[in-house]
């Protein structure tokens, strides 16, 4: 196993490479400077609605970031998470409603604030996809954590998938054998499964999501024998075995607002709040790929954010729309009229 800074170096390495490898691909597809002269404010007026939305909503940042990664991991990056069912006349199954989103993803209100303010000074010109893209790095960089140049171009789908929201997007319950092969179905390895994982570092989760670790682990009868014992107490109080399933937990409970590697630290002494998370730091699989990542990371917030960032990048480049494809949504929650 590679020492950890050997293994720093190596991962900071093949990121550059990595990235290196990606830029003719991005620039022959989506650019930084996309809206330069189109809509050269483009990147302020998206931070400003959301520093408005953290004033009377702390979870907003780590909510927005939550829609890009569930809008790209089915059928790429194009805004479809947003779509509306049946507006417009067309026929469309929501990918709002499909399970890992439904009663879950928020945020909503908040992209067509964005959509509205961005259409008074660039009207057409600037698509749902690309915001929930500048968004997402907005909302990092409020909250602590790494600024980047957004590679942009993409335009919208006017369609939904639905059913590949129910079978692509990764689960909380899974065990980390499914969430790396749901990230390869998409081109991304095991370092931006952890690296995107860290976005954990910030945000809430609901009861309904891990209230299996705190009783009936795996039909057990018993909590999850991996969760730290303190851990477990403070979570029963916040979700009583009988109580409802929609109250919240920090996924950090050190740091629950700041986006910092914190994340990682509270996997290595099991306070994971999700299956997911804690599986990236205990499941034997992860013993010689995701475990000395976060151990890296715990120990490197430097590394993380630079790995995050490559991977945020990465993940944005999941099949966009580009060209004369798709379409420039003038509603972010509906196709346009034809």
């Amino acid at each position: 196993m590679l020492s950890f800074p050997s293994l720093t170096l190596a991962l900071i390495t093949t990121t550059a490479v990595l990235v290196l490898q990606l830029a003719p691909l991005s620039e022959a597809q989506l650019n930084s400077s996309f809206y330069s002269n189109s809509c050269p404010n483009v990147s302020n007026i998206v931070t400003t609605v959301i520093q408005q939305a953290l004033q009377s909503d702390p979870r907003i940042g780590a909510s927005l970031l939550r829609l890009h990664f569930h809008d790209c991991f089915v059928q790429g990056c194009d805004g479809s998470i947003l779509l509306d069912n049946n507006v417009n006349g067309t026929i469309i199954q929501s990918e709002k409603d499909a399970a890992p989103n439904t009663n879950s993803t928020r945020g909503f209100d908040v992209v067509d604030n964005i959509k509205s303010a961005v259409e008074n000074s660039c009207p057409g010109v600037v698509s749902c996809a690309d915001i929930l893209a500048l968004a997402s790095q907005s909302s990092v960089s409020l909250a602590g954590g790494p600024s980047w140049n957004v590679l942009l171009g993409r335009r919208d789908g006017t369609s939904a998938n639905q059913a590949g929201a129910n079978t692509s997007i990764p689960a909380p319950f899974e065990n980390l054998t499914n969430l790396t092969s749901k990230f390869s179905a998409v081109g991304l390895n095991v370092t931006d499964l952890v690296a995107l994982s860290g976005a954990h570092t910030f945000g809430r989760a609901q009861c309904r999501l891990f209230r299996n670790r705190l009783y009936n682990f795996s039909g057990s009868g018993g909590p999850d024998p991996l969760l730290n014992a303190t851990y477990l107490a403070s979570l029963r109080q916040i979700c009583p075995q009988n109580g409802g399933g929609f109250s919240v937990a920090d996924l950090d409970p050190t740091t629950p607002d700041a986006f910092d590697a914190n994340y990682f630290s509270n996997l290595q002494s099991n306070q994971g709040l999700l299956q997911s998370d804690q599986e990236l730091f205990s499941a034997s699989a992860g013993a010689q790929t995701t475990l000395p990542i976060v151990n890296m990371f715990s120990g490197n917030q430097s590394a993380f954010f630079q790995s995050f960032v490559a991977s945020m990048i990465n993940m944005g480049n999941i099949s966009p729309l580009i060209g004369v494809n798709g379409e420039i949504r003038s509603n972010c929650r509906s196709v346009n009229r034809s």
